[in-house]
């Protein structure tokens, strides 16, 4: 396969300089089918885990065959659109589990997983280029682009938030003795999960109608009066993989290292908002790593199955990325 790009950036500057940030509403794009379908997974192949409730959220759990006689270090894994119950996505934190990790994955849409458009497709074209042949693919276009945008607008920032900071301190009492073994708590995340690696990675001002996390504690004069308070980081190294419907405001307040694996020409992460978040990374030292994998789908460090070897191998290789560097911070 071609050798991933490597832009690993650890500046010596201490200075924490500002740079410009575009806080105008971003055009982003919506989610491909990679990110709202599996991919086929070997015969024979099945999770270990099990789902279960942390926080009075649903979980799936993985832990380590010999956790806890043996310590472990807690990961939380955020996964794409196909969400908690995606076979490949429980093998995926099994696999991290099998290397020391208690992984937490939780459901971040509340059962809601997004609607898998690949099915709808138009008929092959049987006048190619006929009016009817258009109008036919651009229906199943409008159709996709619906489905996605309705399901999006279920599951925002303010939904989502809430969500994880229940299981970020339920982990905290559940998984004790990981979470002090790790010196905190460590988060990988895919696609749609990508995005929220970052924002619990960041040193944030809370805002009002964003979920606030159980330690920022307002009270509602803190609220009414705008009173900034600033919590976070909630992890203490983060890797992300071909994230999605993310913007260059997300990378502000970054603090905890981050590895990021990414494609290239990839239009759910475009060059110039991956590029701006490395700027500013290295603006503001914070540790960080990219990797950027030509000849790739979007989607492709996920588990499953691809017939391309570049892409088999490129699959490991990300894995292997994303394992060294939260076993090494």
């Amino acid at each position: 396969m071609a050798e991933p790009e490597i832009a690993t950036k650890a500046p010596e500057s201490d200075a924490q300089a500002p740079i410009s940030v575009d806080t105008s509403a971003e055009a982003r794009p919506a989610l491909c089918d990679d990110c709202t379908s599996d991919r086929p997974m070997p015969a024979g192949h099945a999770s270990t885990g099990e789902i279960t409730k942390l926080g009075d959220v649903d979980v799936y759990i993985s832990k380590p065959a010999d956790y806890p006689h043996t310590p472990s270090k807690l990961l939380l894994l955020l996964t794409g659109g196909t969400g908690l119950h995606s076979v490949n996505n429980q093998i995926q934190a099994d696999r991290f589990a099998s290397e020391g990790y208690v992984v937490v994955m939780p459901d971040l849409f509340e059962g809601d997983a997004a609607p898998n458009t690949s099915g709808l497709t138009a008929d092959e074209p049987t006048t190619p280029g006929s009016f009817l042949d258009t109008f036919k693919i651009k229906a199943a276009e409008t159709a996709k682009s619906f489905l996605i945008d309705m399901w999006l607008a279920r599951h925002t920032q303010e939904k989502v938030l809430p969500i994880l900071y229940k299981v970020v301190e339920a982990c905290r009492d559940e998984f004790a003795d990981a979470v002090s073994n790790g010196g905190g708590i460590y988060a990988v995340g895919y696609c749609f999960g990508g995005r929220y690696i970052l924002l619990l990675a960041a040193e944030r001002p809370i805002e009002q109608g964003r979920g606030f996390p159980w330690s920022a504690n307002p009270t509602p004069a803190d609220v009414e009066a705008s009173t900034p308070k600033i919590v976070g980081p909630f992890i203490k190294a983060g890797a992300i993989a071909h994230a999605t419907l993310v913007s260059r405001d997300d990378f502000v307040g970054l603090k905890a290292p981050i590895s990021m694996v990414s494609v290239e020409n990839d239009p759910m992460f475009p060059d110039d908002v991956r590029t701006a978040g490395e700027d500013y990374m290295s603006t503001n030292n914070v540790e960080h790593e990219v990797q950027v994998y030509p000849g790739v789908p979007h989607g492709f460090a996920v588990v499953g199955e691809y017939e391309d070897a570049n892409i088999k191998a490129a699959q490991a290789t990300a894995f292997e990325q994303m394992l060294k560097w939260i076993k090494e911070h």
